[in-house]
């Protein structure tokens, strides 16, 4: 399994709040990190409700720079734009799309490190709600954290404004590839 890729996978889901079905359906084209203020943006064509959305990457530096290591490692592998961001890396499918269950096992091969027990009960979903937790404890607005999650009301973002401060040190979410741990999301838990 490569390991860039399961962080990638990792970083999709908990840092950017992408649902499955998101991350398996993002371009290369649809990664935005050479410009100003950097952005994933969300077609709708594979956001939910076919509403299309961006994620202002220039928001989540460390995000950023997992997501254009990878992006630039995909292009020195020759992908194009139209090419699926995350994909199968043996060579016999290299180049297509992973499926629903192969990006979860990527996110579950990356939650190992919190312990057997806990990464059990972790899905990639829980990536969403990690992401929104952390948005809304690092400061961003509610409405912001609805549109970079794409929820229909900000109702349901409102759920995540109840977090639990851990003052006690997380595993290092970036463990399992020898990455730095990111800056202010590592010290709140969602409740769920």
């Amino acid at each position: 399994m490569n390991t860039r890729q399961t962080r990638a996978v990792f970083v999709l889901a908990t840092f950017c709040g992408l649902r499955v079905s998101e991350i398996i359906g993002l371009r290369l084209r649809d990664v935005k990190a050479g410009i100003g203020r950097p952005v994933i943006r969300i077609p709708g064509a594979i956001a939910k409700r076919h509403k299309p959305r961006e994620i202002p990457l220039w928001r989540l530096s460390k995000a950023l720079h997992y997501l254009s290591e990878w992006k630039r490692e995909r292009e020195g592998q020759g992908a194009m734009p139209a090419d699926p961001f995350v994909c199968a890396q043996s060579k016999a499918a290299a180049g297509n799309a992973l499926t629903r269950q192969n990006a979860r096992n990527r996110f579950k091969a990356a939650v190992k490190v919190l312990g057997a027990e806990r990464a059990d009960m972790l899905s990639i979903h829980n990536g969403r709600h990690t992401c929104a937790s952390h948005l809304l404890a690092a400061g961003w607005p509610l409405p912001l954290v609805r549109d970079t999650l794409g929820h229909a009301d900000v109702s349901t973002t409102s759920v995540y404004s109840h977090v639990v401060v851990d003052d006690t040190a997380p595993p290092d979410p970036f463990a399992f590839v020898g990455g730095d741990p990111p800056t202010a999301m590592g010290r709140v838990r969602p409740l769920s």
